[in-house]
């Protein structure tokens, strides 16, 4: 959440760069600073009226032990319509105070300076490629095909059981899937990343505290009955986690990794390219996750775009690395790295992972804050990457070491699936 402060010390400054995020923020910039004025008035009226209570209250006193009854009475009367007037101050204070948080809620983060124009993926910038594009064997299938081939995912088996986007998966497809998980844990804890399980289901509290509220709440899942969401990521609760946390700067950084399942409605996602594994309703991710001192958020942004990169170097896959523009960007991102791996067989980047730092955006709505060796108390900033996510590094796997004679296994997973070829 953007900190009333910053909007109001220079309102231009901030539409201007939310307007690299398509968005014309002025109406709610304007109608922000419209209620904080407003809040801050009243504020000032009721610190008044407080203080002529006060006052009063004092001279009651004195009256009474003076013997002057009659004089100590009325200004009793009056004291009690001031605590009446500061008693109605109070409650326009807080529907002001929920009124400004509403709108502080629907204004996105501000994107950092190194943030490149644009509207559309498009205009993304490719900062690095890595790994070699392999040459397929003539008659090379995309990997839904030959998930049907080696019996190893079921689209249909999980339409069946629960929708189109809930695949099956089925022996060693299932072994390899578990032996991707197992493998990215192992890289992320051995990098000082400590592993957390948490719940697959949030409170509303938590999706506004890592900014999926209100933005995302459409593609959601959502139990009504008992008011909780479907987590979208692992960053959901394993963030939230620190929420309404004061730390010493000392605990700082902090490093988190987690595996979980993820849901998303992605409603509206339909065609060729959505095909597969290519676009879910429920896939795997491991996680990472770091609390940051502000002076450092952006060399350990760097420090997680290297760490996937070894990944993906470990696996030996084709991968490129863009940072993305304004227009492109998430609505709590202040930069992001997307990662993507080349599908030969598709002939056409996948996304994979987005590493992103939030700055104090998420910070602010989590109320997570760290005291500094001087006693100053400041917000934190919060940083998250997909270490990584594993339906499209699947699809990548099976495409790009696909052979006549089967599907060979990345020989960096091969101590994990215990077989080197699914045939």
């Amino acid at each position: 959440m953007l900190s009333i402060a910053v909007i109001r010390e220079d309102k231009e400054k901030v539409i201007q760069a939310l307007a690299k995020k398509n968005m014309d923020a002025r109406p709610l910039v304007d109608q922000v600073l419209a209620v904080d004025e407003k809040r801050r008035s009243t504020q000032a009226e009721l610190d008044q009226t407080l203080a002529e209570a006060n006052k009063i209250s004092a001279s009651v006193g004195i009256l009474m032990k003076e013997g002057k009854k009659e004089e100590a009475e009325s200004l009793r009367q009056q004291s009690g319509l001031l605590k009446e007037k500061s008693k109605q101050f109070s409650e326009l204070l807080d529907q002001l105070a929920a009124e400004q948080q509403h709108i502080l809620y629907q204004l996105p983060n501000l994107p950092h300076e190194s943030v490149p124009e644009g509207k559309t993926p498009e205009e993304n910038i490719n900062i690095f490629e890595g790994g070699d594009i392999p040459t397929l064997h003539e008659g090379a299938l995309p990997h839904w095909e030959l998930v049907k081939k080696y019996d190893i995912i079921d689209f249909d088996l999980g339409a069946k059981i629960t929708g189109a986007g809930f695949p099956v998966y089925k022996g060693k497809g299932a072994r390899l899937q578990r032996a991707l998980i197992s493998y990215f844990l192992d890289k992320n804890t051995a990098a000082g990343y400590q592993e957390y399980q948490v719940p697959h289901l949030v409170n509303e509290a938590s999706g506004y505290g890592t900014g999926q509220l209100p933005d995302k709440e459409g593609q959601m899942y959502h139990v009504g009955l008992d008011n909780l969401y479907l987590i979208p990521t692992a960053e959901v609760p394993v963030t939230n986690l620190f929420r309404d946390e004061l730390l010493q700067e000392s605990q700082l950084p902090i490093l988190c990794t987690g595996y979980t399942p993820c849901f998303r409605r992605e409603a509206g996602s339909y065609g060729a390219h959505v095909r597969g594994l290519n676009r879910l309703h429920q896939f795997d991710k491991v996680e990472i996750v770091r609390i940051e001192h502000p002076d450092h958020s952006y060399a350990a942004l760097e420090t997680m775009v290297d760490h996937v990169k070894d990944i993906m170097r470990e696996l030996k896959l084709p991968y490129r690395i863009l940072r993305l523009c304004g227009g492109d960007m998430s609505f709590a991102s202040a930069l992001t790295y997307d990662f993507e791996v080349y599908s030969t067989a598709q002939e056409r980047w996948l996304e994979i992972s987005s590493v992103s730092n939030f700055e104090t955006f998420q910070a602010n709505r989590l109320k997570l804050r760290f005291k500094g060796k001087e006693g100053k108390t400041q917000l934190a900033h919060t940083l998250n990457g997909s270490s990584l996510a594993l339906p499209r590094v699947l699809a990548g796997i099976l495409e790009n070491y696909q052979t006549p004679e089967g599907i060979v296994i990345p020989e960096v997973l091969r101590p994990y699936t215990g077989f080197n070829i699914i045939d």
